[in-house]
């Protein structure tokens, strides 16, 4: 039985689809003191499967409820987007560390049995924090198949920073073409210079790829920077479309041509279903468990 968290319904929708499982019907509101409340209607089986992004505080709580009423089932859950992962280290003293936390209150919920799939998480090492089995699954190959049906020109794929080489890289092999990353020097408190480091881009479509896109704004600079060097097209693709305040916006005033992105999380750009992606873990884990 598939259990769908308010955060990703839609997506729920379709990998209960494609395993030909049963979704729950499930009920999601909140009290007038703001205190969120969920049920779930339907008869639960033995095993289920809980799909729930994390983007707002909010969503934990749903999140954390469903594990609740679940709890004694076999469990495996699906965090498509893991809100907090980027609170992964403590860099000061007195400082949390928030994606530890957040794994440590779900722990009690998961048996020897149950397995959590995380998609494009920020750092792998928030795997370790889970008592049961984790995977970290790599949307990167849907990106690229999106990207490949562009019809660029001469492409070349560049990631904003040195933390993001590795989806480019992994996109640019797919695709066949060269990949850099834009290396920044801080001209003064308020100025940033962004250059790519290895490659020249004039006359070349760019697609920039990152595994979020939260504000837009460093995008959004190396695409007016990509332009002004005499970049051709220039394309942003992310796994998780985060897209706080006015990102959109930033990102097509900076010339861009599109956004591609996954539907880790529900957003008006989210094109490209990460569906299949968990359908056939869960259903390799499943086959694995038989054996």
């Amino acid at each position: 039985m598939i259990i769908s968290g308010p955060a990703s319904q839609h997506l729920a929708v379709k990998v209960a689809s494609i395993l030909h499982d049963e979704l729950a019907l499930c009920e999601y509101r909140s009290f007038p003191d703001g205190e969120a409340y969920s049920q779930i209607i339907s008869n639960l089986d033995n095993e289920v499967v809980i799909i729930q992004s994390t983007p707002t505080d909010k969503d934990i709580i749903y999140l954390l409820q469903l594990l609740d009423i679940c709890k004694g089932l076999n469990i495996s859950l699906v965090i498509p987007y893991f809100g907090y992962a980027r609170q992964d280290k403590i860099f000061n003293n007195g400082e949390p560390m928030t994606a530890r936390a957040l794994a440590s209150a779900m722990n009690p919920f998961l048996g020897d049995k149950s397995e959590v799939y995380l998609i494009n998480i920020h750092s792998t090492s928030i795997l370790s924090h889970f008592a049961c089995r984790s995977r970290n699954l790599d949307a990167t190959h849907l990106l690229a198949k999106e990207i490949e049906n562009l019809g660029l020109r001469d492409p070349i794929v560049i990631s904003p920073d040195k933390g993001a080489i590795a989806i480019a890289q992994t996109t640019a092999t797919y695709l066949d073409t060269p990949f850099d990353y834009f290396q920044k020097t801080r001209l003064n408190g308020t100025e940033v210079y962004m250059i790519p480091k290895n490659v020249e881009v004039n006359a070349k479509d760019v697609v920039i790829i990152d595994d979020m896109i939260t504000t837009g704004g460093t995008m959004a600079t190396a695409a007016k920077l990509l332009h002004q060097q005499g970049a051709n097209r220039i394309f942003v693709a992310a796994v998780h479309p985060v897209l706080t305040g006015n990102a959109l916006i930033k990102l097509y005033r900076s010339g861009i041509k599109s956004i591609l992105a996954t539907d880790t999380l529900d957003k008006a750009i989210s094109t490209i279903s990460v569906a299949s992606l968990i359908a056939e873990a869960i259903k390799f884990d499943s086959l694995r468990g038989m054996c």
